[in-house]
């Protein structure tokens, strides 16, 4: 009978760090409608083309800017994820939520810890309220301590704050993944706006020059009587308006080329983009139907939002658990000696304790009350 008293001990504590006190997460449920006003007359709510998403953030976006088929596009895009510097912050900020995991995580361990020390005391005749005959020459102390200190997870804290790290990281990899692919974008954009420009640029030259041919003629008529003054100032302000059209461009496409630039981490000094106006046969790549609604089940940012849903719920939980006392053991073993050092780890030397603890705030102003 006396052996079970230990069996069922080990079965009542690990029933008590098996409960946890807050809200379980549940995944918001999207509210949906029976029927959608835009699906033609003729189709049923069964047949209209609607089906629940499914959230794919996890699928690997691939090198979608090969389709393409620019070398200096691709050339630009590879130098993004080894050289932006918003990427390369993102990316730290995902290594520190990582690294939260295993902080959190060693919370589930005891910690143990050896603290040694020695130390000469001597005590002194002349204090007040103390016998003199007390007084020695100094006695030395040698301890040699091994200390452990584990908290008992009744309420589910320190298990609540591993799964909140593990969200946190999950959101920051799905930041990741966010940052990565606006940037992609945001390059890919910028690029075919300067190649736009080259082209505009290219047409603006051309007219300019027929608006340059056009004003000599002009002037040469004049001179002749076969022309008004009027058409030669009309002619000029025609060439003078193309020319400031052409400014505008040139000023445009150094934009375009500054921002990329900033967006593969170099110096807009130190980028130069040769001109390359658009082919007049460039054909967009075909966008296959239904792709733009798969795609929108792979955005991170939308992952992020939920991942961080569940780590505030976890939240709700750590702060409900002060509202529960915290169990304590603790216990410490080692050696100390006043004599020489030779017989610090002798056996009458050993020194030990070991016990539980009980702390919980009867009053705190409102302050647990306020978290949660």
């Amino acid at each position: 009978m006396n052996r079970l008293f230990p069996i069922s001990g080990s079965v009542a504590v690990l029933l008590l760090t098996g409960c946890m006190v807050g809200p379980q997460y549940k995944r918001p449920a999207a509210i949906t409608a029976p029927s959608f006003k835009e699906a033609p007359v003729n189709q049923t709510a069964q047949n209209d083309g609607w089906k629940p998403g499914q959230p794919s953030d996890q699928k690997l976006k691939g090198d979608w800017w090969l389709m393409y088929q620019d070398r200096q596009l691709t050339a630009l895009e590879e130098q993004v994820n080894t050289a932006n510097q918003t990427l390369k912050a993102a990316e730290a900020n995902f290594r520190a939520a990582r690294a939260a995991i295993g902080f959190a995580r060693a919370s589930e361990a005891p910690t143990i810890g050896v603290a040694p020390s020695t130390s000469t005391v001597r005590e002194s005749a002349n204090e007040p309220y103390f016998f003199s005959s007390l007084a020695n020459n100094g006695t030395g102390d040698f301890v040699m301590p091994f200390d452990m200190n584990y908290e008992v997870d009744l309420w589910g804290r320190i298990r609540r704050g591993v799964t909140a790290a593990r969200e946190q990281a999950q959101a920051s990899a799905a930041d990741i993944e966010s940052v990565r692919l606006s940037l992609h974008a945001e390059l890919a954009t910028d690029y075919f706006g300067l190649r736009s420009a080259d082209s505009q640029k290219k047409l603006l030259d051309d007219t300019i020059k027929a608006y340059q041919d056009a004003l000599k003629l002009t002037q040469d008529r004049f001179n002749g009587g076969l022309a008004l003054s009027s058409d030669v100032t009309q002619a000029e302000s025609q060439l003078d308006q193309a020319m400031v059209q052409r400014s505008d461009i040139e000023v445009q496409r150094a934009q375009f080329e500054h921002a990329i630039a900033v967006l593969i981490g170099k110096p807009p000094s130190e980028l130069s983009i040769p001109n390359s106006p658009l082919d007049t046969n460039f054909i967009p790549p075909v966008i296959p139907p239904g792709l733009p609604s798969e795609l929108l089940q792979r955005r991170p940012d939308i992952a992020t939002a939920e991942r961080r849903a569940n780590e505030g719920n976890e939240a709700i939980g750590i702060a409900q658990t002060a509202f529960y006392p915290s169990v304590l053991l603790s216990a410490a073993l080692g050696f100390s000696s006043t004599t020489a050092i030779s017989s610090v780890f002798s056996p009458a030397s050993a020194v030990y304790s070991l016990g539980p603890g009980l702390a919980y705030t009867f009053f705190d102003g409102g302050r647990r009350r306020g978290i949660k």
